[in-house]
């Protein structure tokens, strides 16, 4: 005689586990630190390569893309000149310029930049600082005398297609820091002591003698091919 199993019987079939009693997989802190470590890593990557102009334009996240919205020029005043442009002195500078910290070595915190500066300098002669009785001509108009102003020197003028910089040395910080800020005063003090550096080797040079001299030559040319017969220039020192 068989027997049939009911639902209280030892032998039943377990009930599949519900959904409330399924848990949650646990997840492994140091897999999470892991990936934390490996995104900090290829950022600092990144940082580095960039620093280093290891890292092509169109990969480096943090590049930079130069547009020139410059409006047009305008004209704000015109002024007469009376001054012979009587010579130009060309100069070259190479500007050798060190910035440090004064706790940190150079390789953590510093920067040294070599500038080539190339400009030039103008001499004149201001023909409206002639003093009055400067110029004196005899009755027949045969020999003239003037007495010419000392000549000038203009601000030296740096040239911007020829001026550039050779070579830049920066430590751990600045490298990072130039990443994500250009200081552009950094570039403006390069300029600036170039062009001082410029202005000091003209006023050494002898180049307003130059240009009192070619002054000189070209009033006694010219005179002379009006008619006069002597002509006489010197220089006055007015100032």
């Amino acid at each position: 005689m068989t027997r049939s199993k009911t639902d209280g019987d030892e032998g039943s079939a377990p009930e599949p586990p519900t959904a409330e009693a399924k848990t949650a997989p646990r997840r492994d802190p140091r897999g999470l630190r892991n990936l934390v470590l490996v995104a900090v890593v290829a950022v600092a990557a990144v940082l580095a390569a960039g620093a280093l102009d290891l890292t092509p334009g169109w990969l480096n996240p943090f590049g930079t893309q130069t547009k020139d919205r410059t409006g047009p020029a305008v004209l704000k005043s015109i002024r007469d000149l009376s001054r012979y442009e009587a010579a130009s002195g060309n100069f070259q500078v190479i500007v050798d310029l060190e910035k440090d910290a004064k706790f940190l070595p150079s390789a953590v915190r510093g920067q040294r930049t070599l500038f080539v500066g190339n400009g030039s300098v103008d001499a004149y002669v201001d023909f409206s600082k002639l003093a009055s009785g400067a110029v004196t001509v005899n009755e027949d108009r045969t020999t003239a005398t003037i007495r010419l102003p000392r000549a000038q020197l203009e601000q030296a003028s740096l040239d911007p297609k020829r001026s550039y910089v050779f070579a830049t040395q920066r430590g751990l910080i600045d490298r990072v820091g130039s990443v994500f800020s250009a200081n552009p005063s950094d570039q403006q003090q390069l300029y600036v002591l170039a062009s001082q550096r410029i202005q000091a080797a003209a006023n050494e040079s002898g180049l307003r003698e130059r240009a009192d001299q070619n002054t000189r030559l070209m009033l006694e040319s010219l005179l002379k091919s009006l008619g006069f017969k002597t002509v006489t220039v010197t220089t006055v020192n007015t100032q």
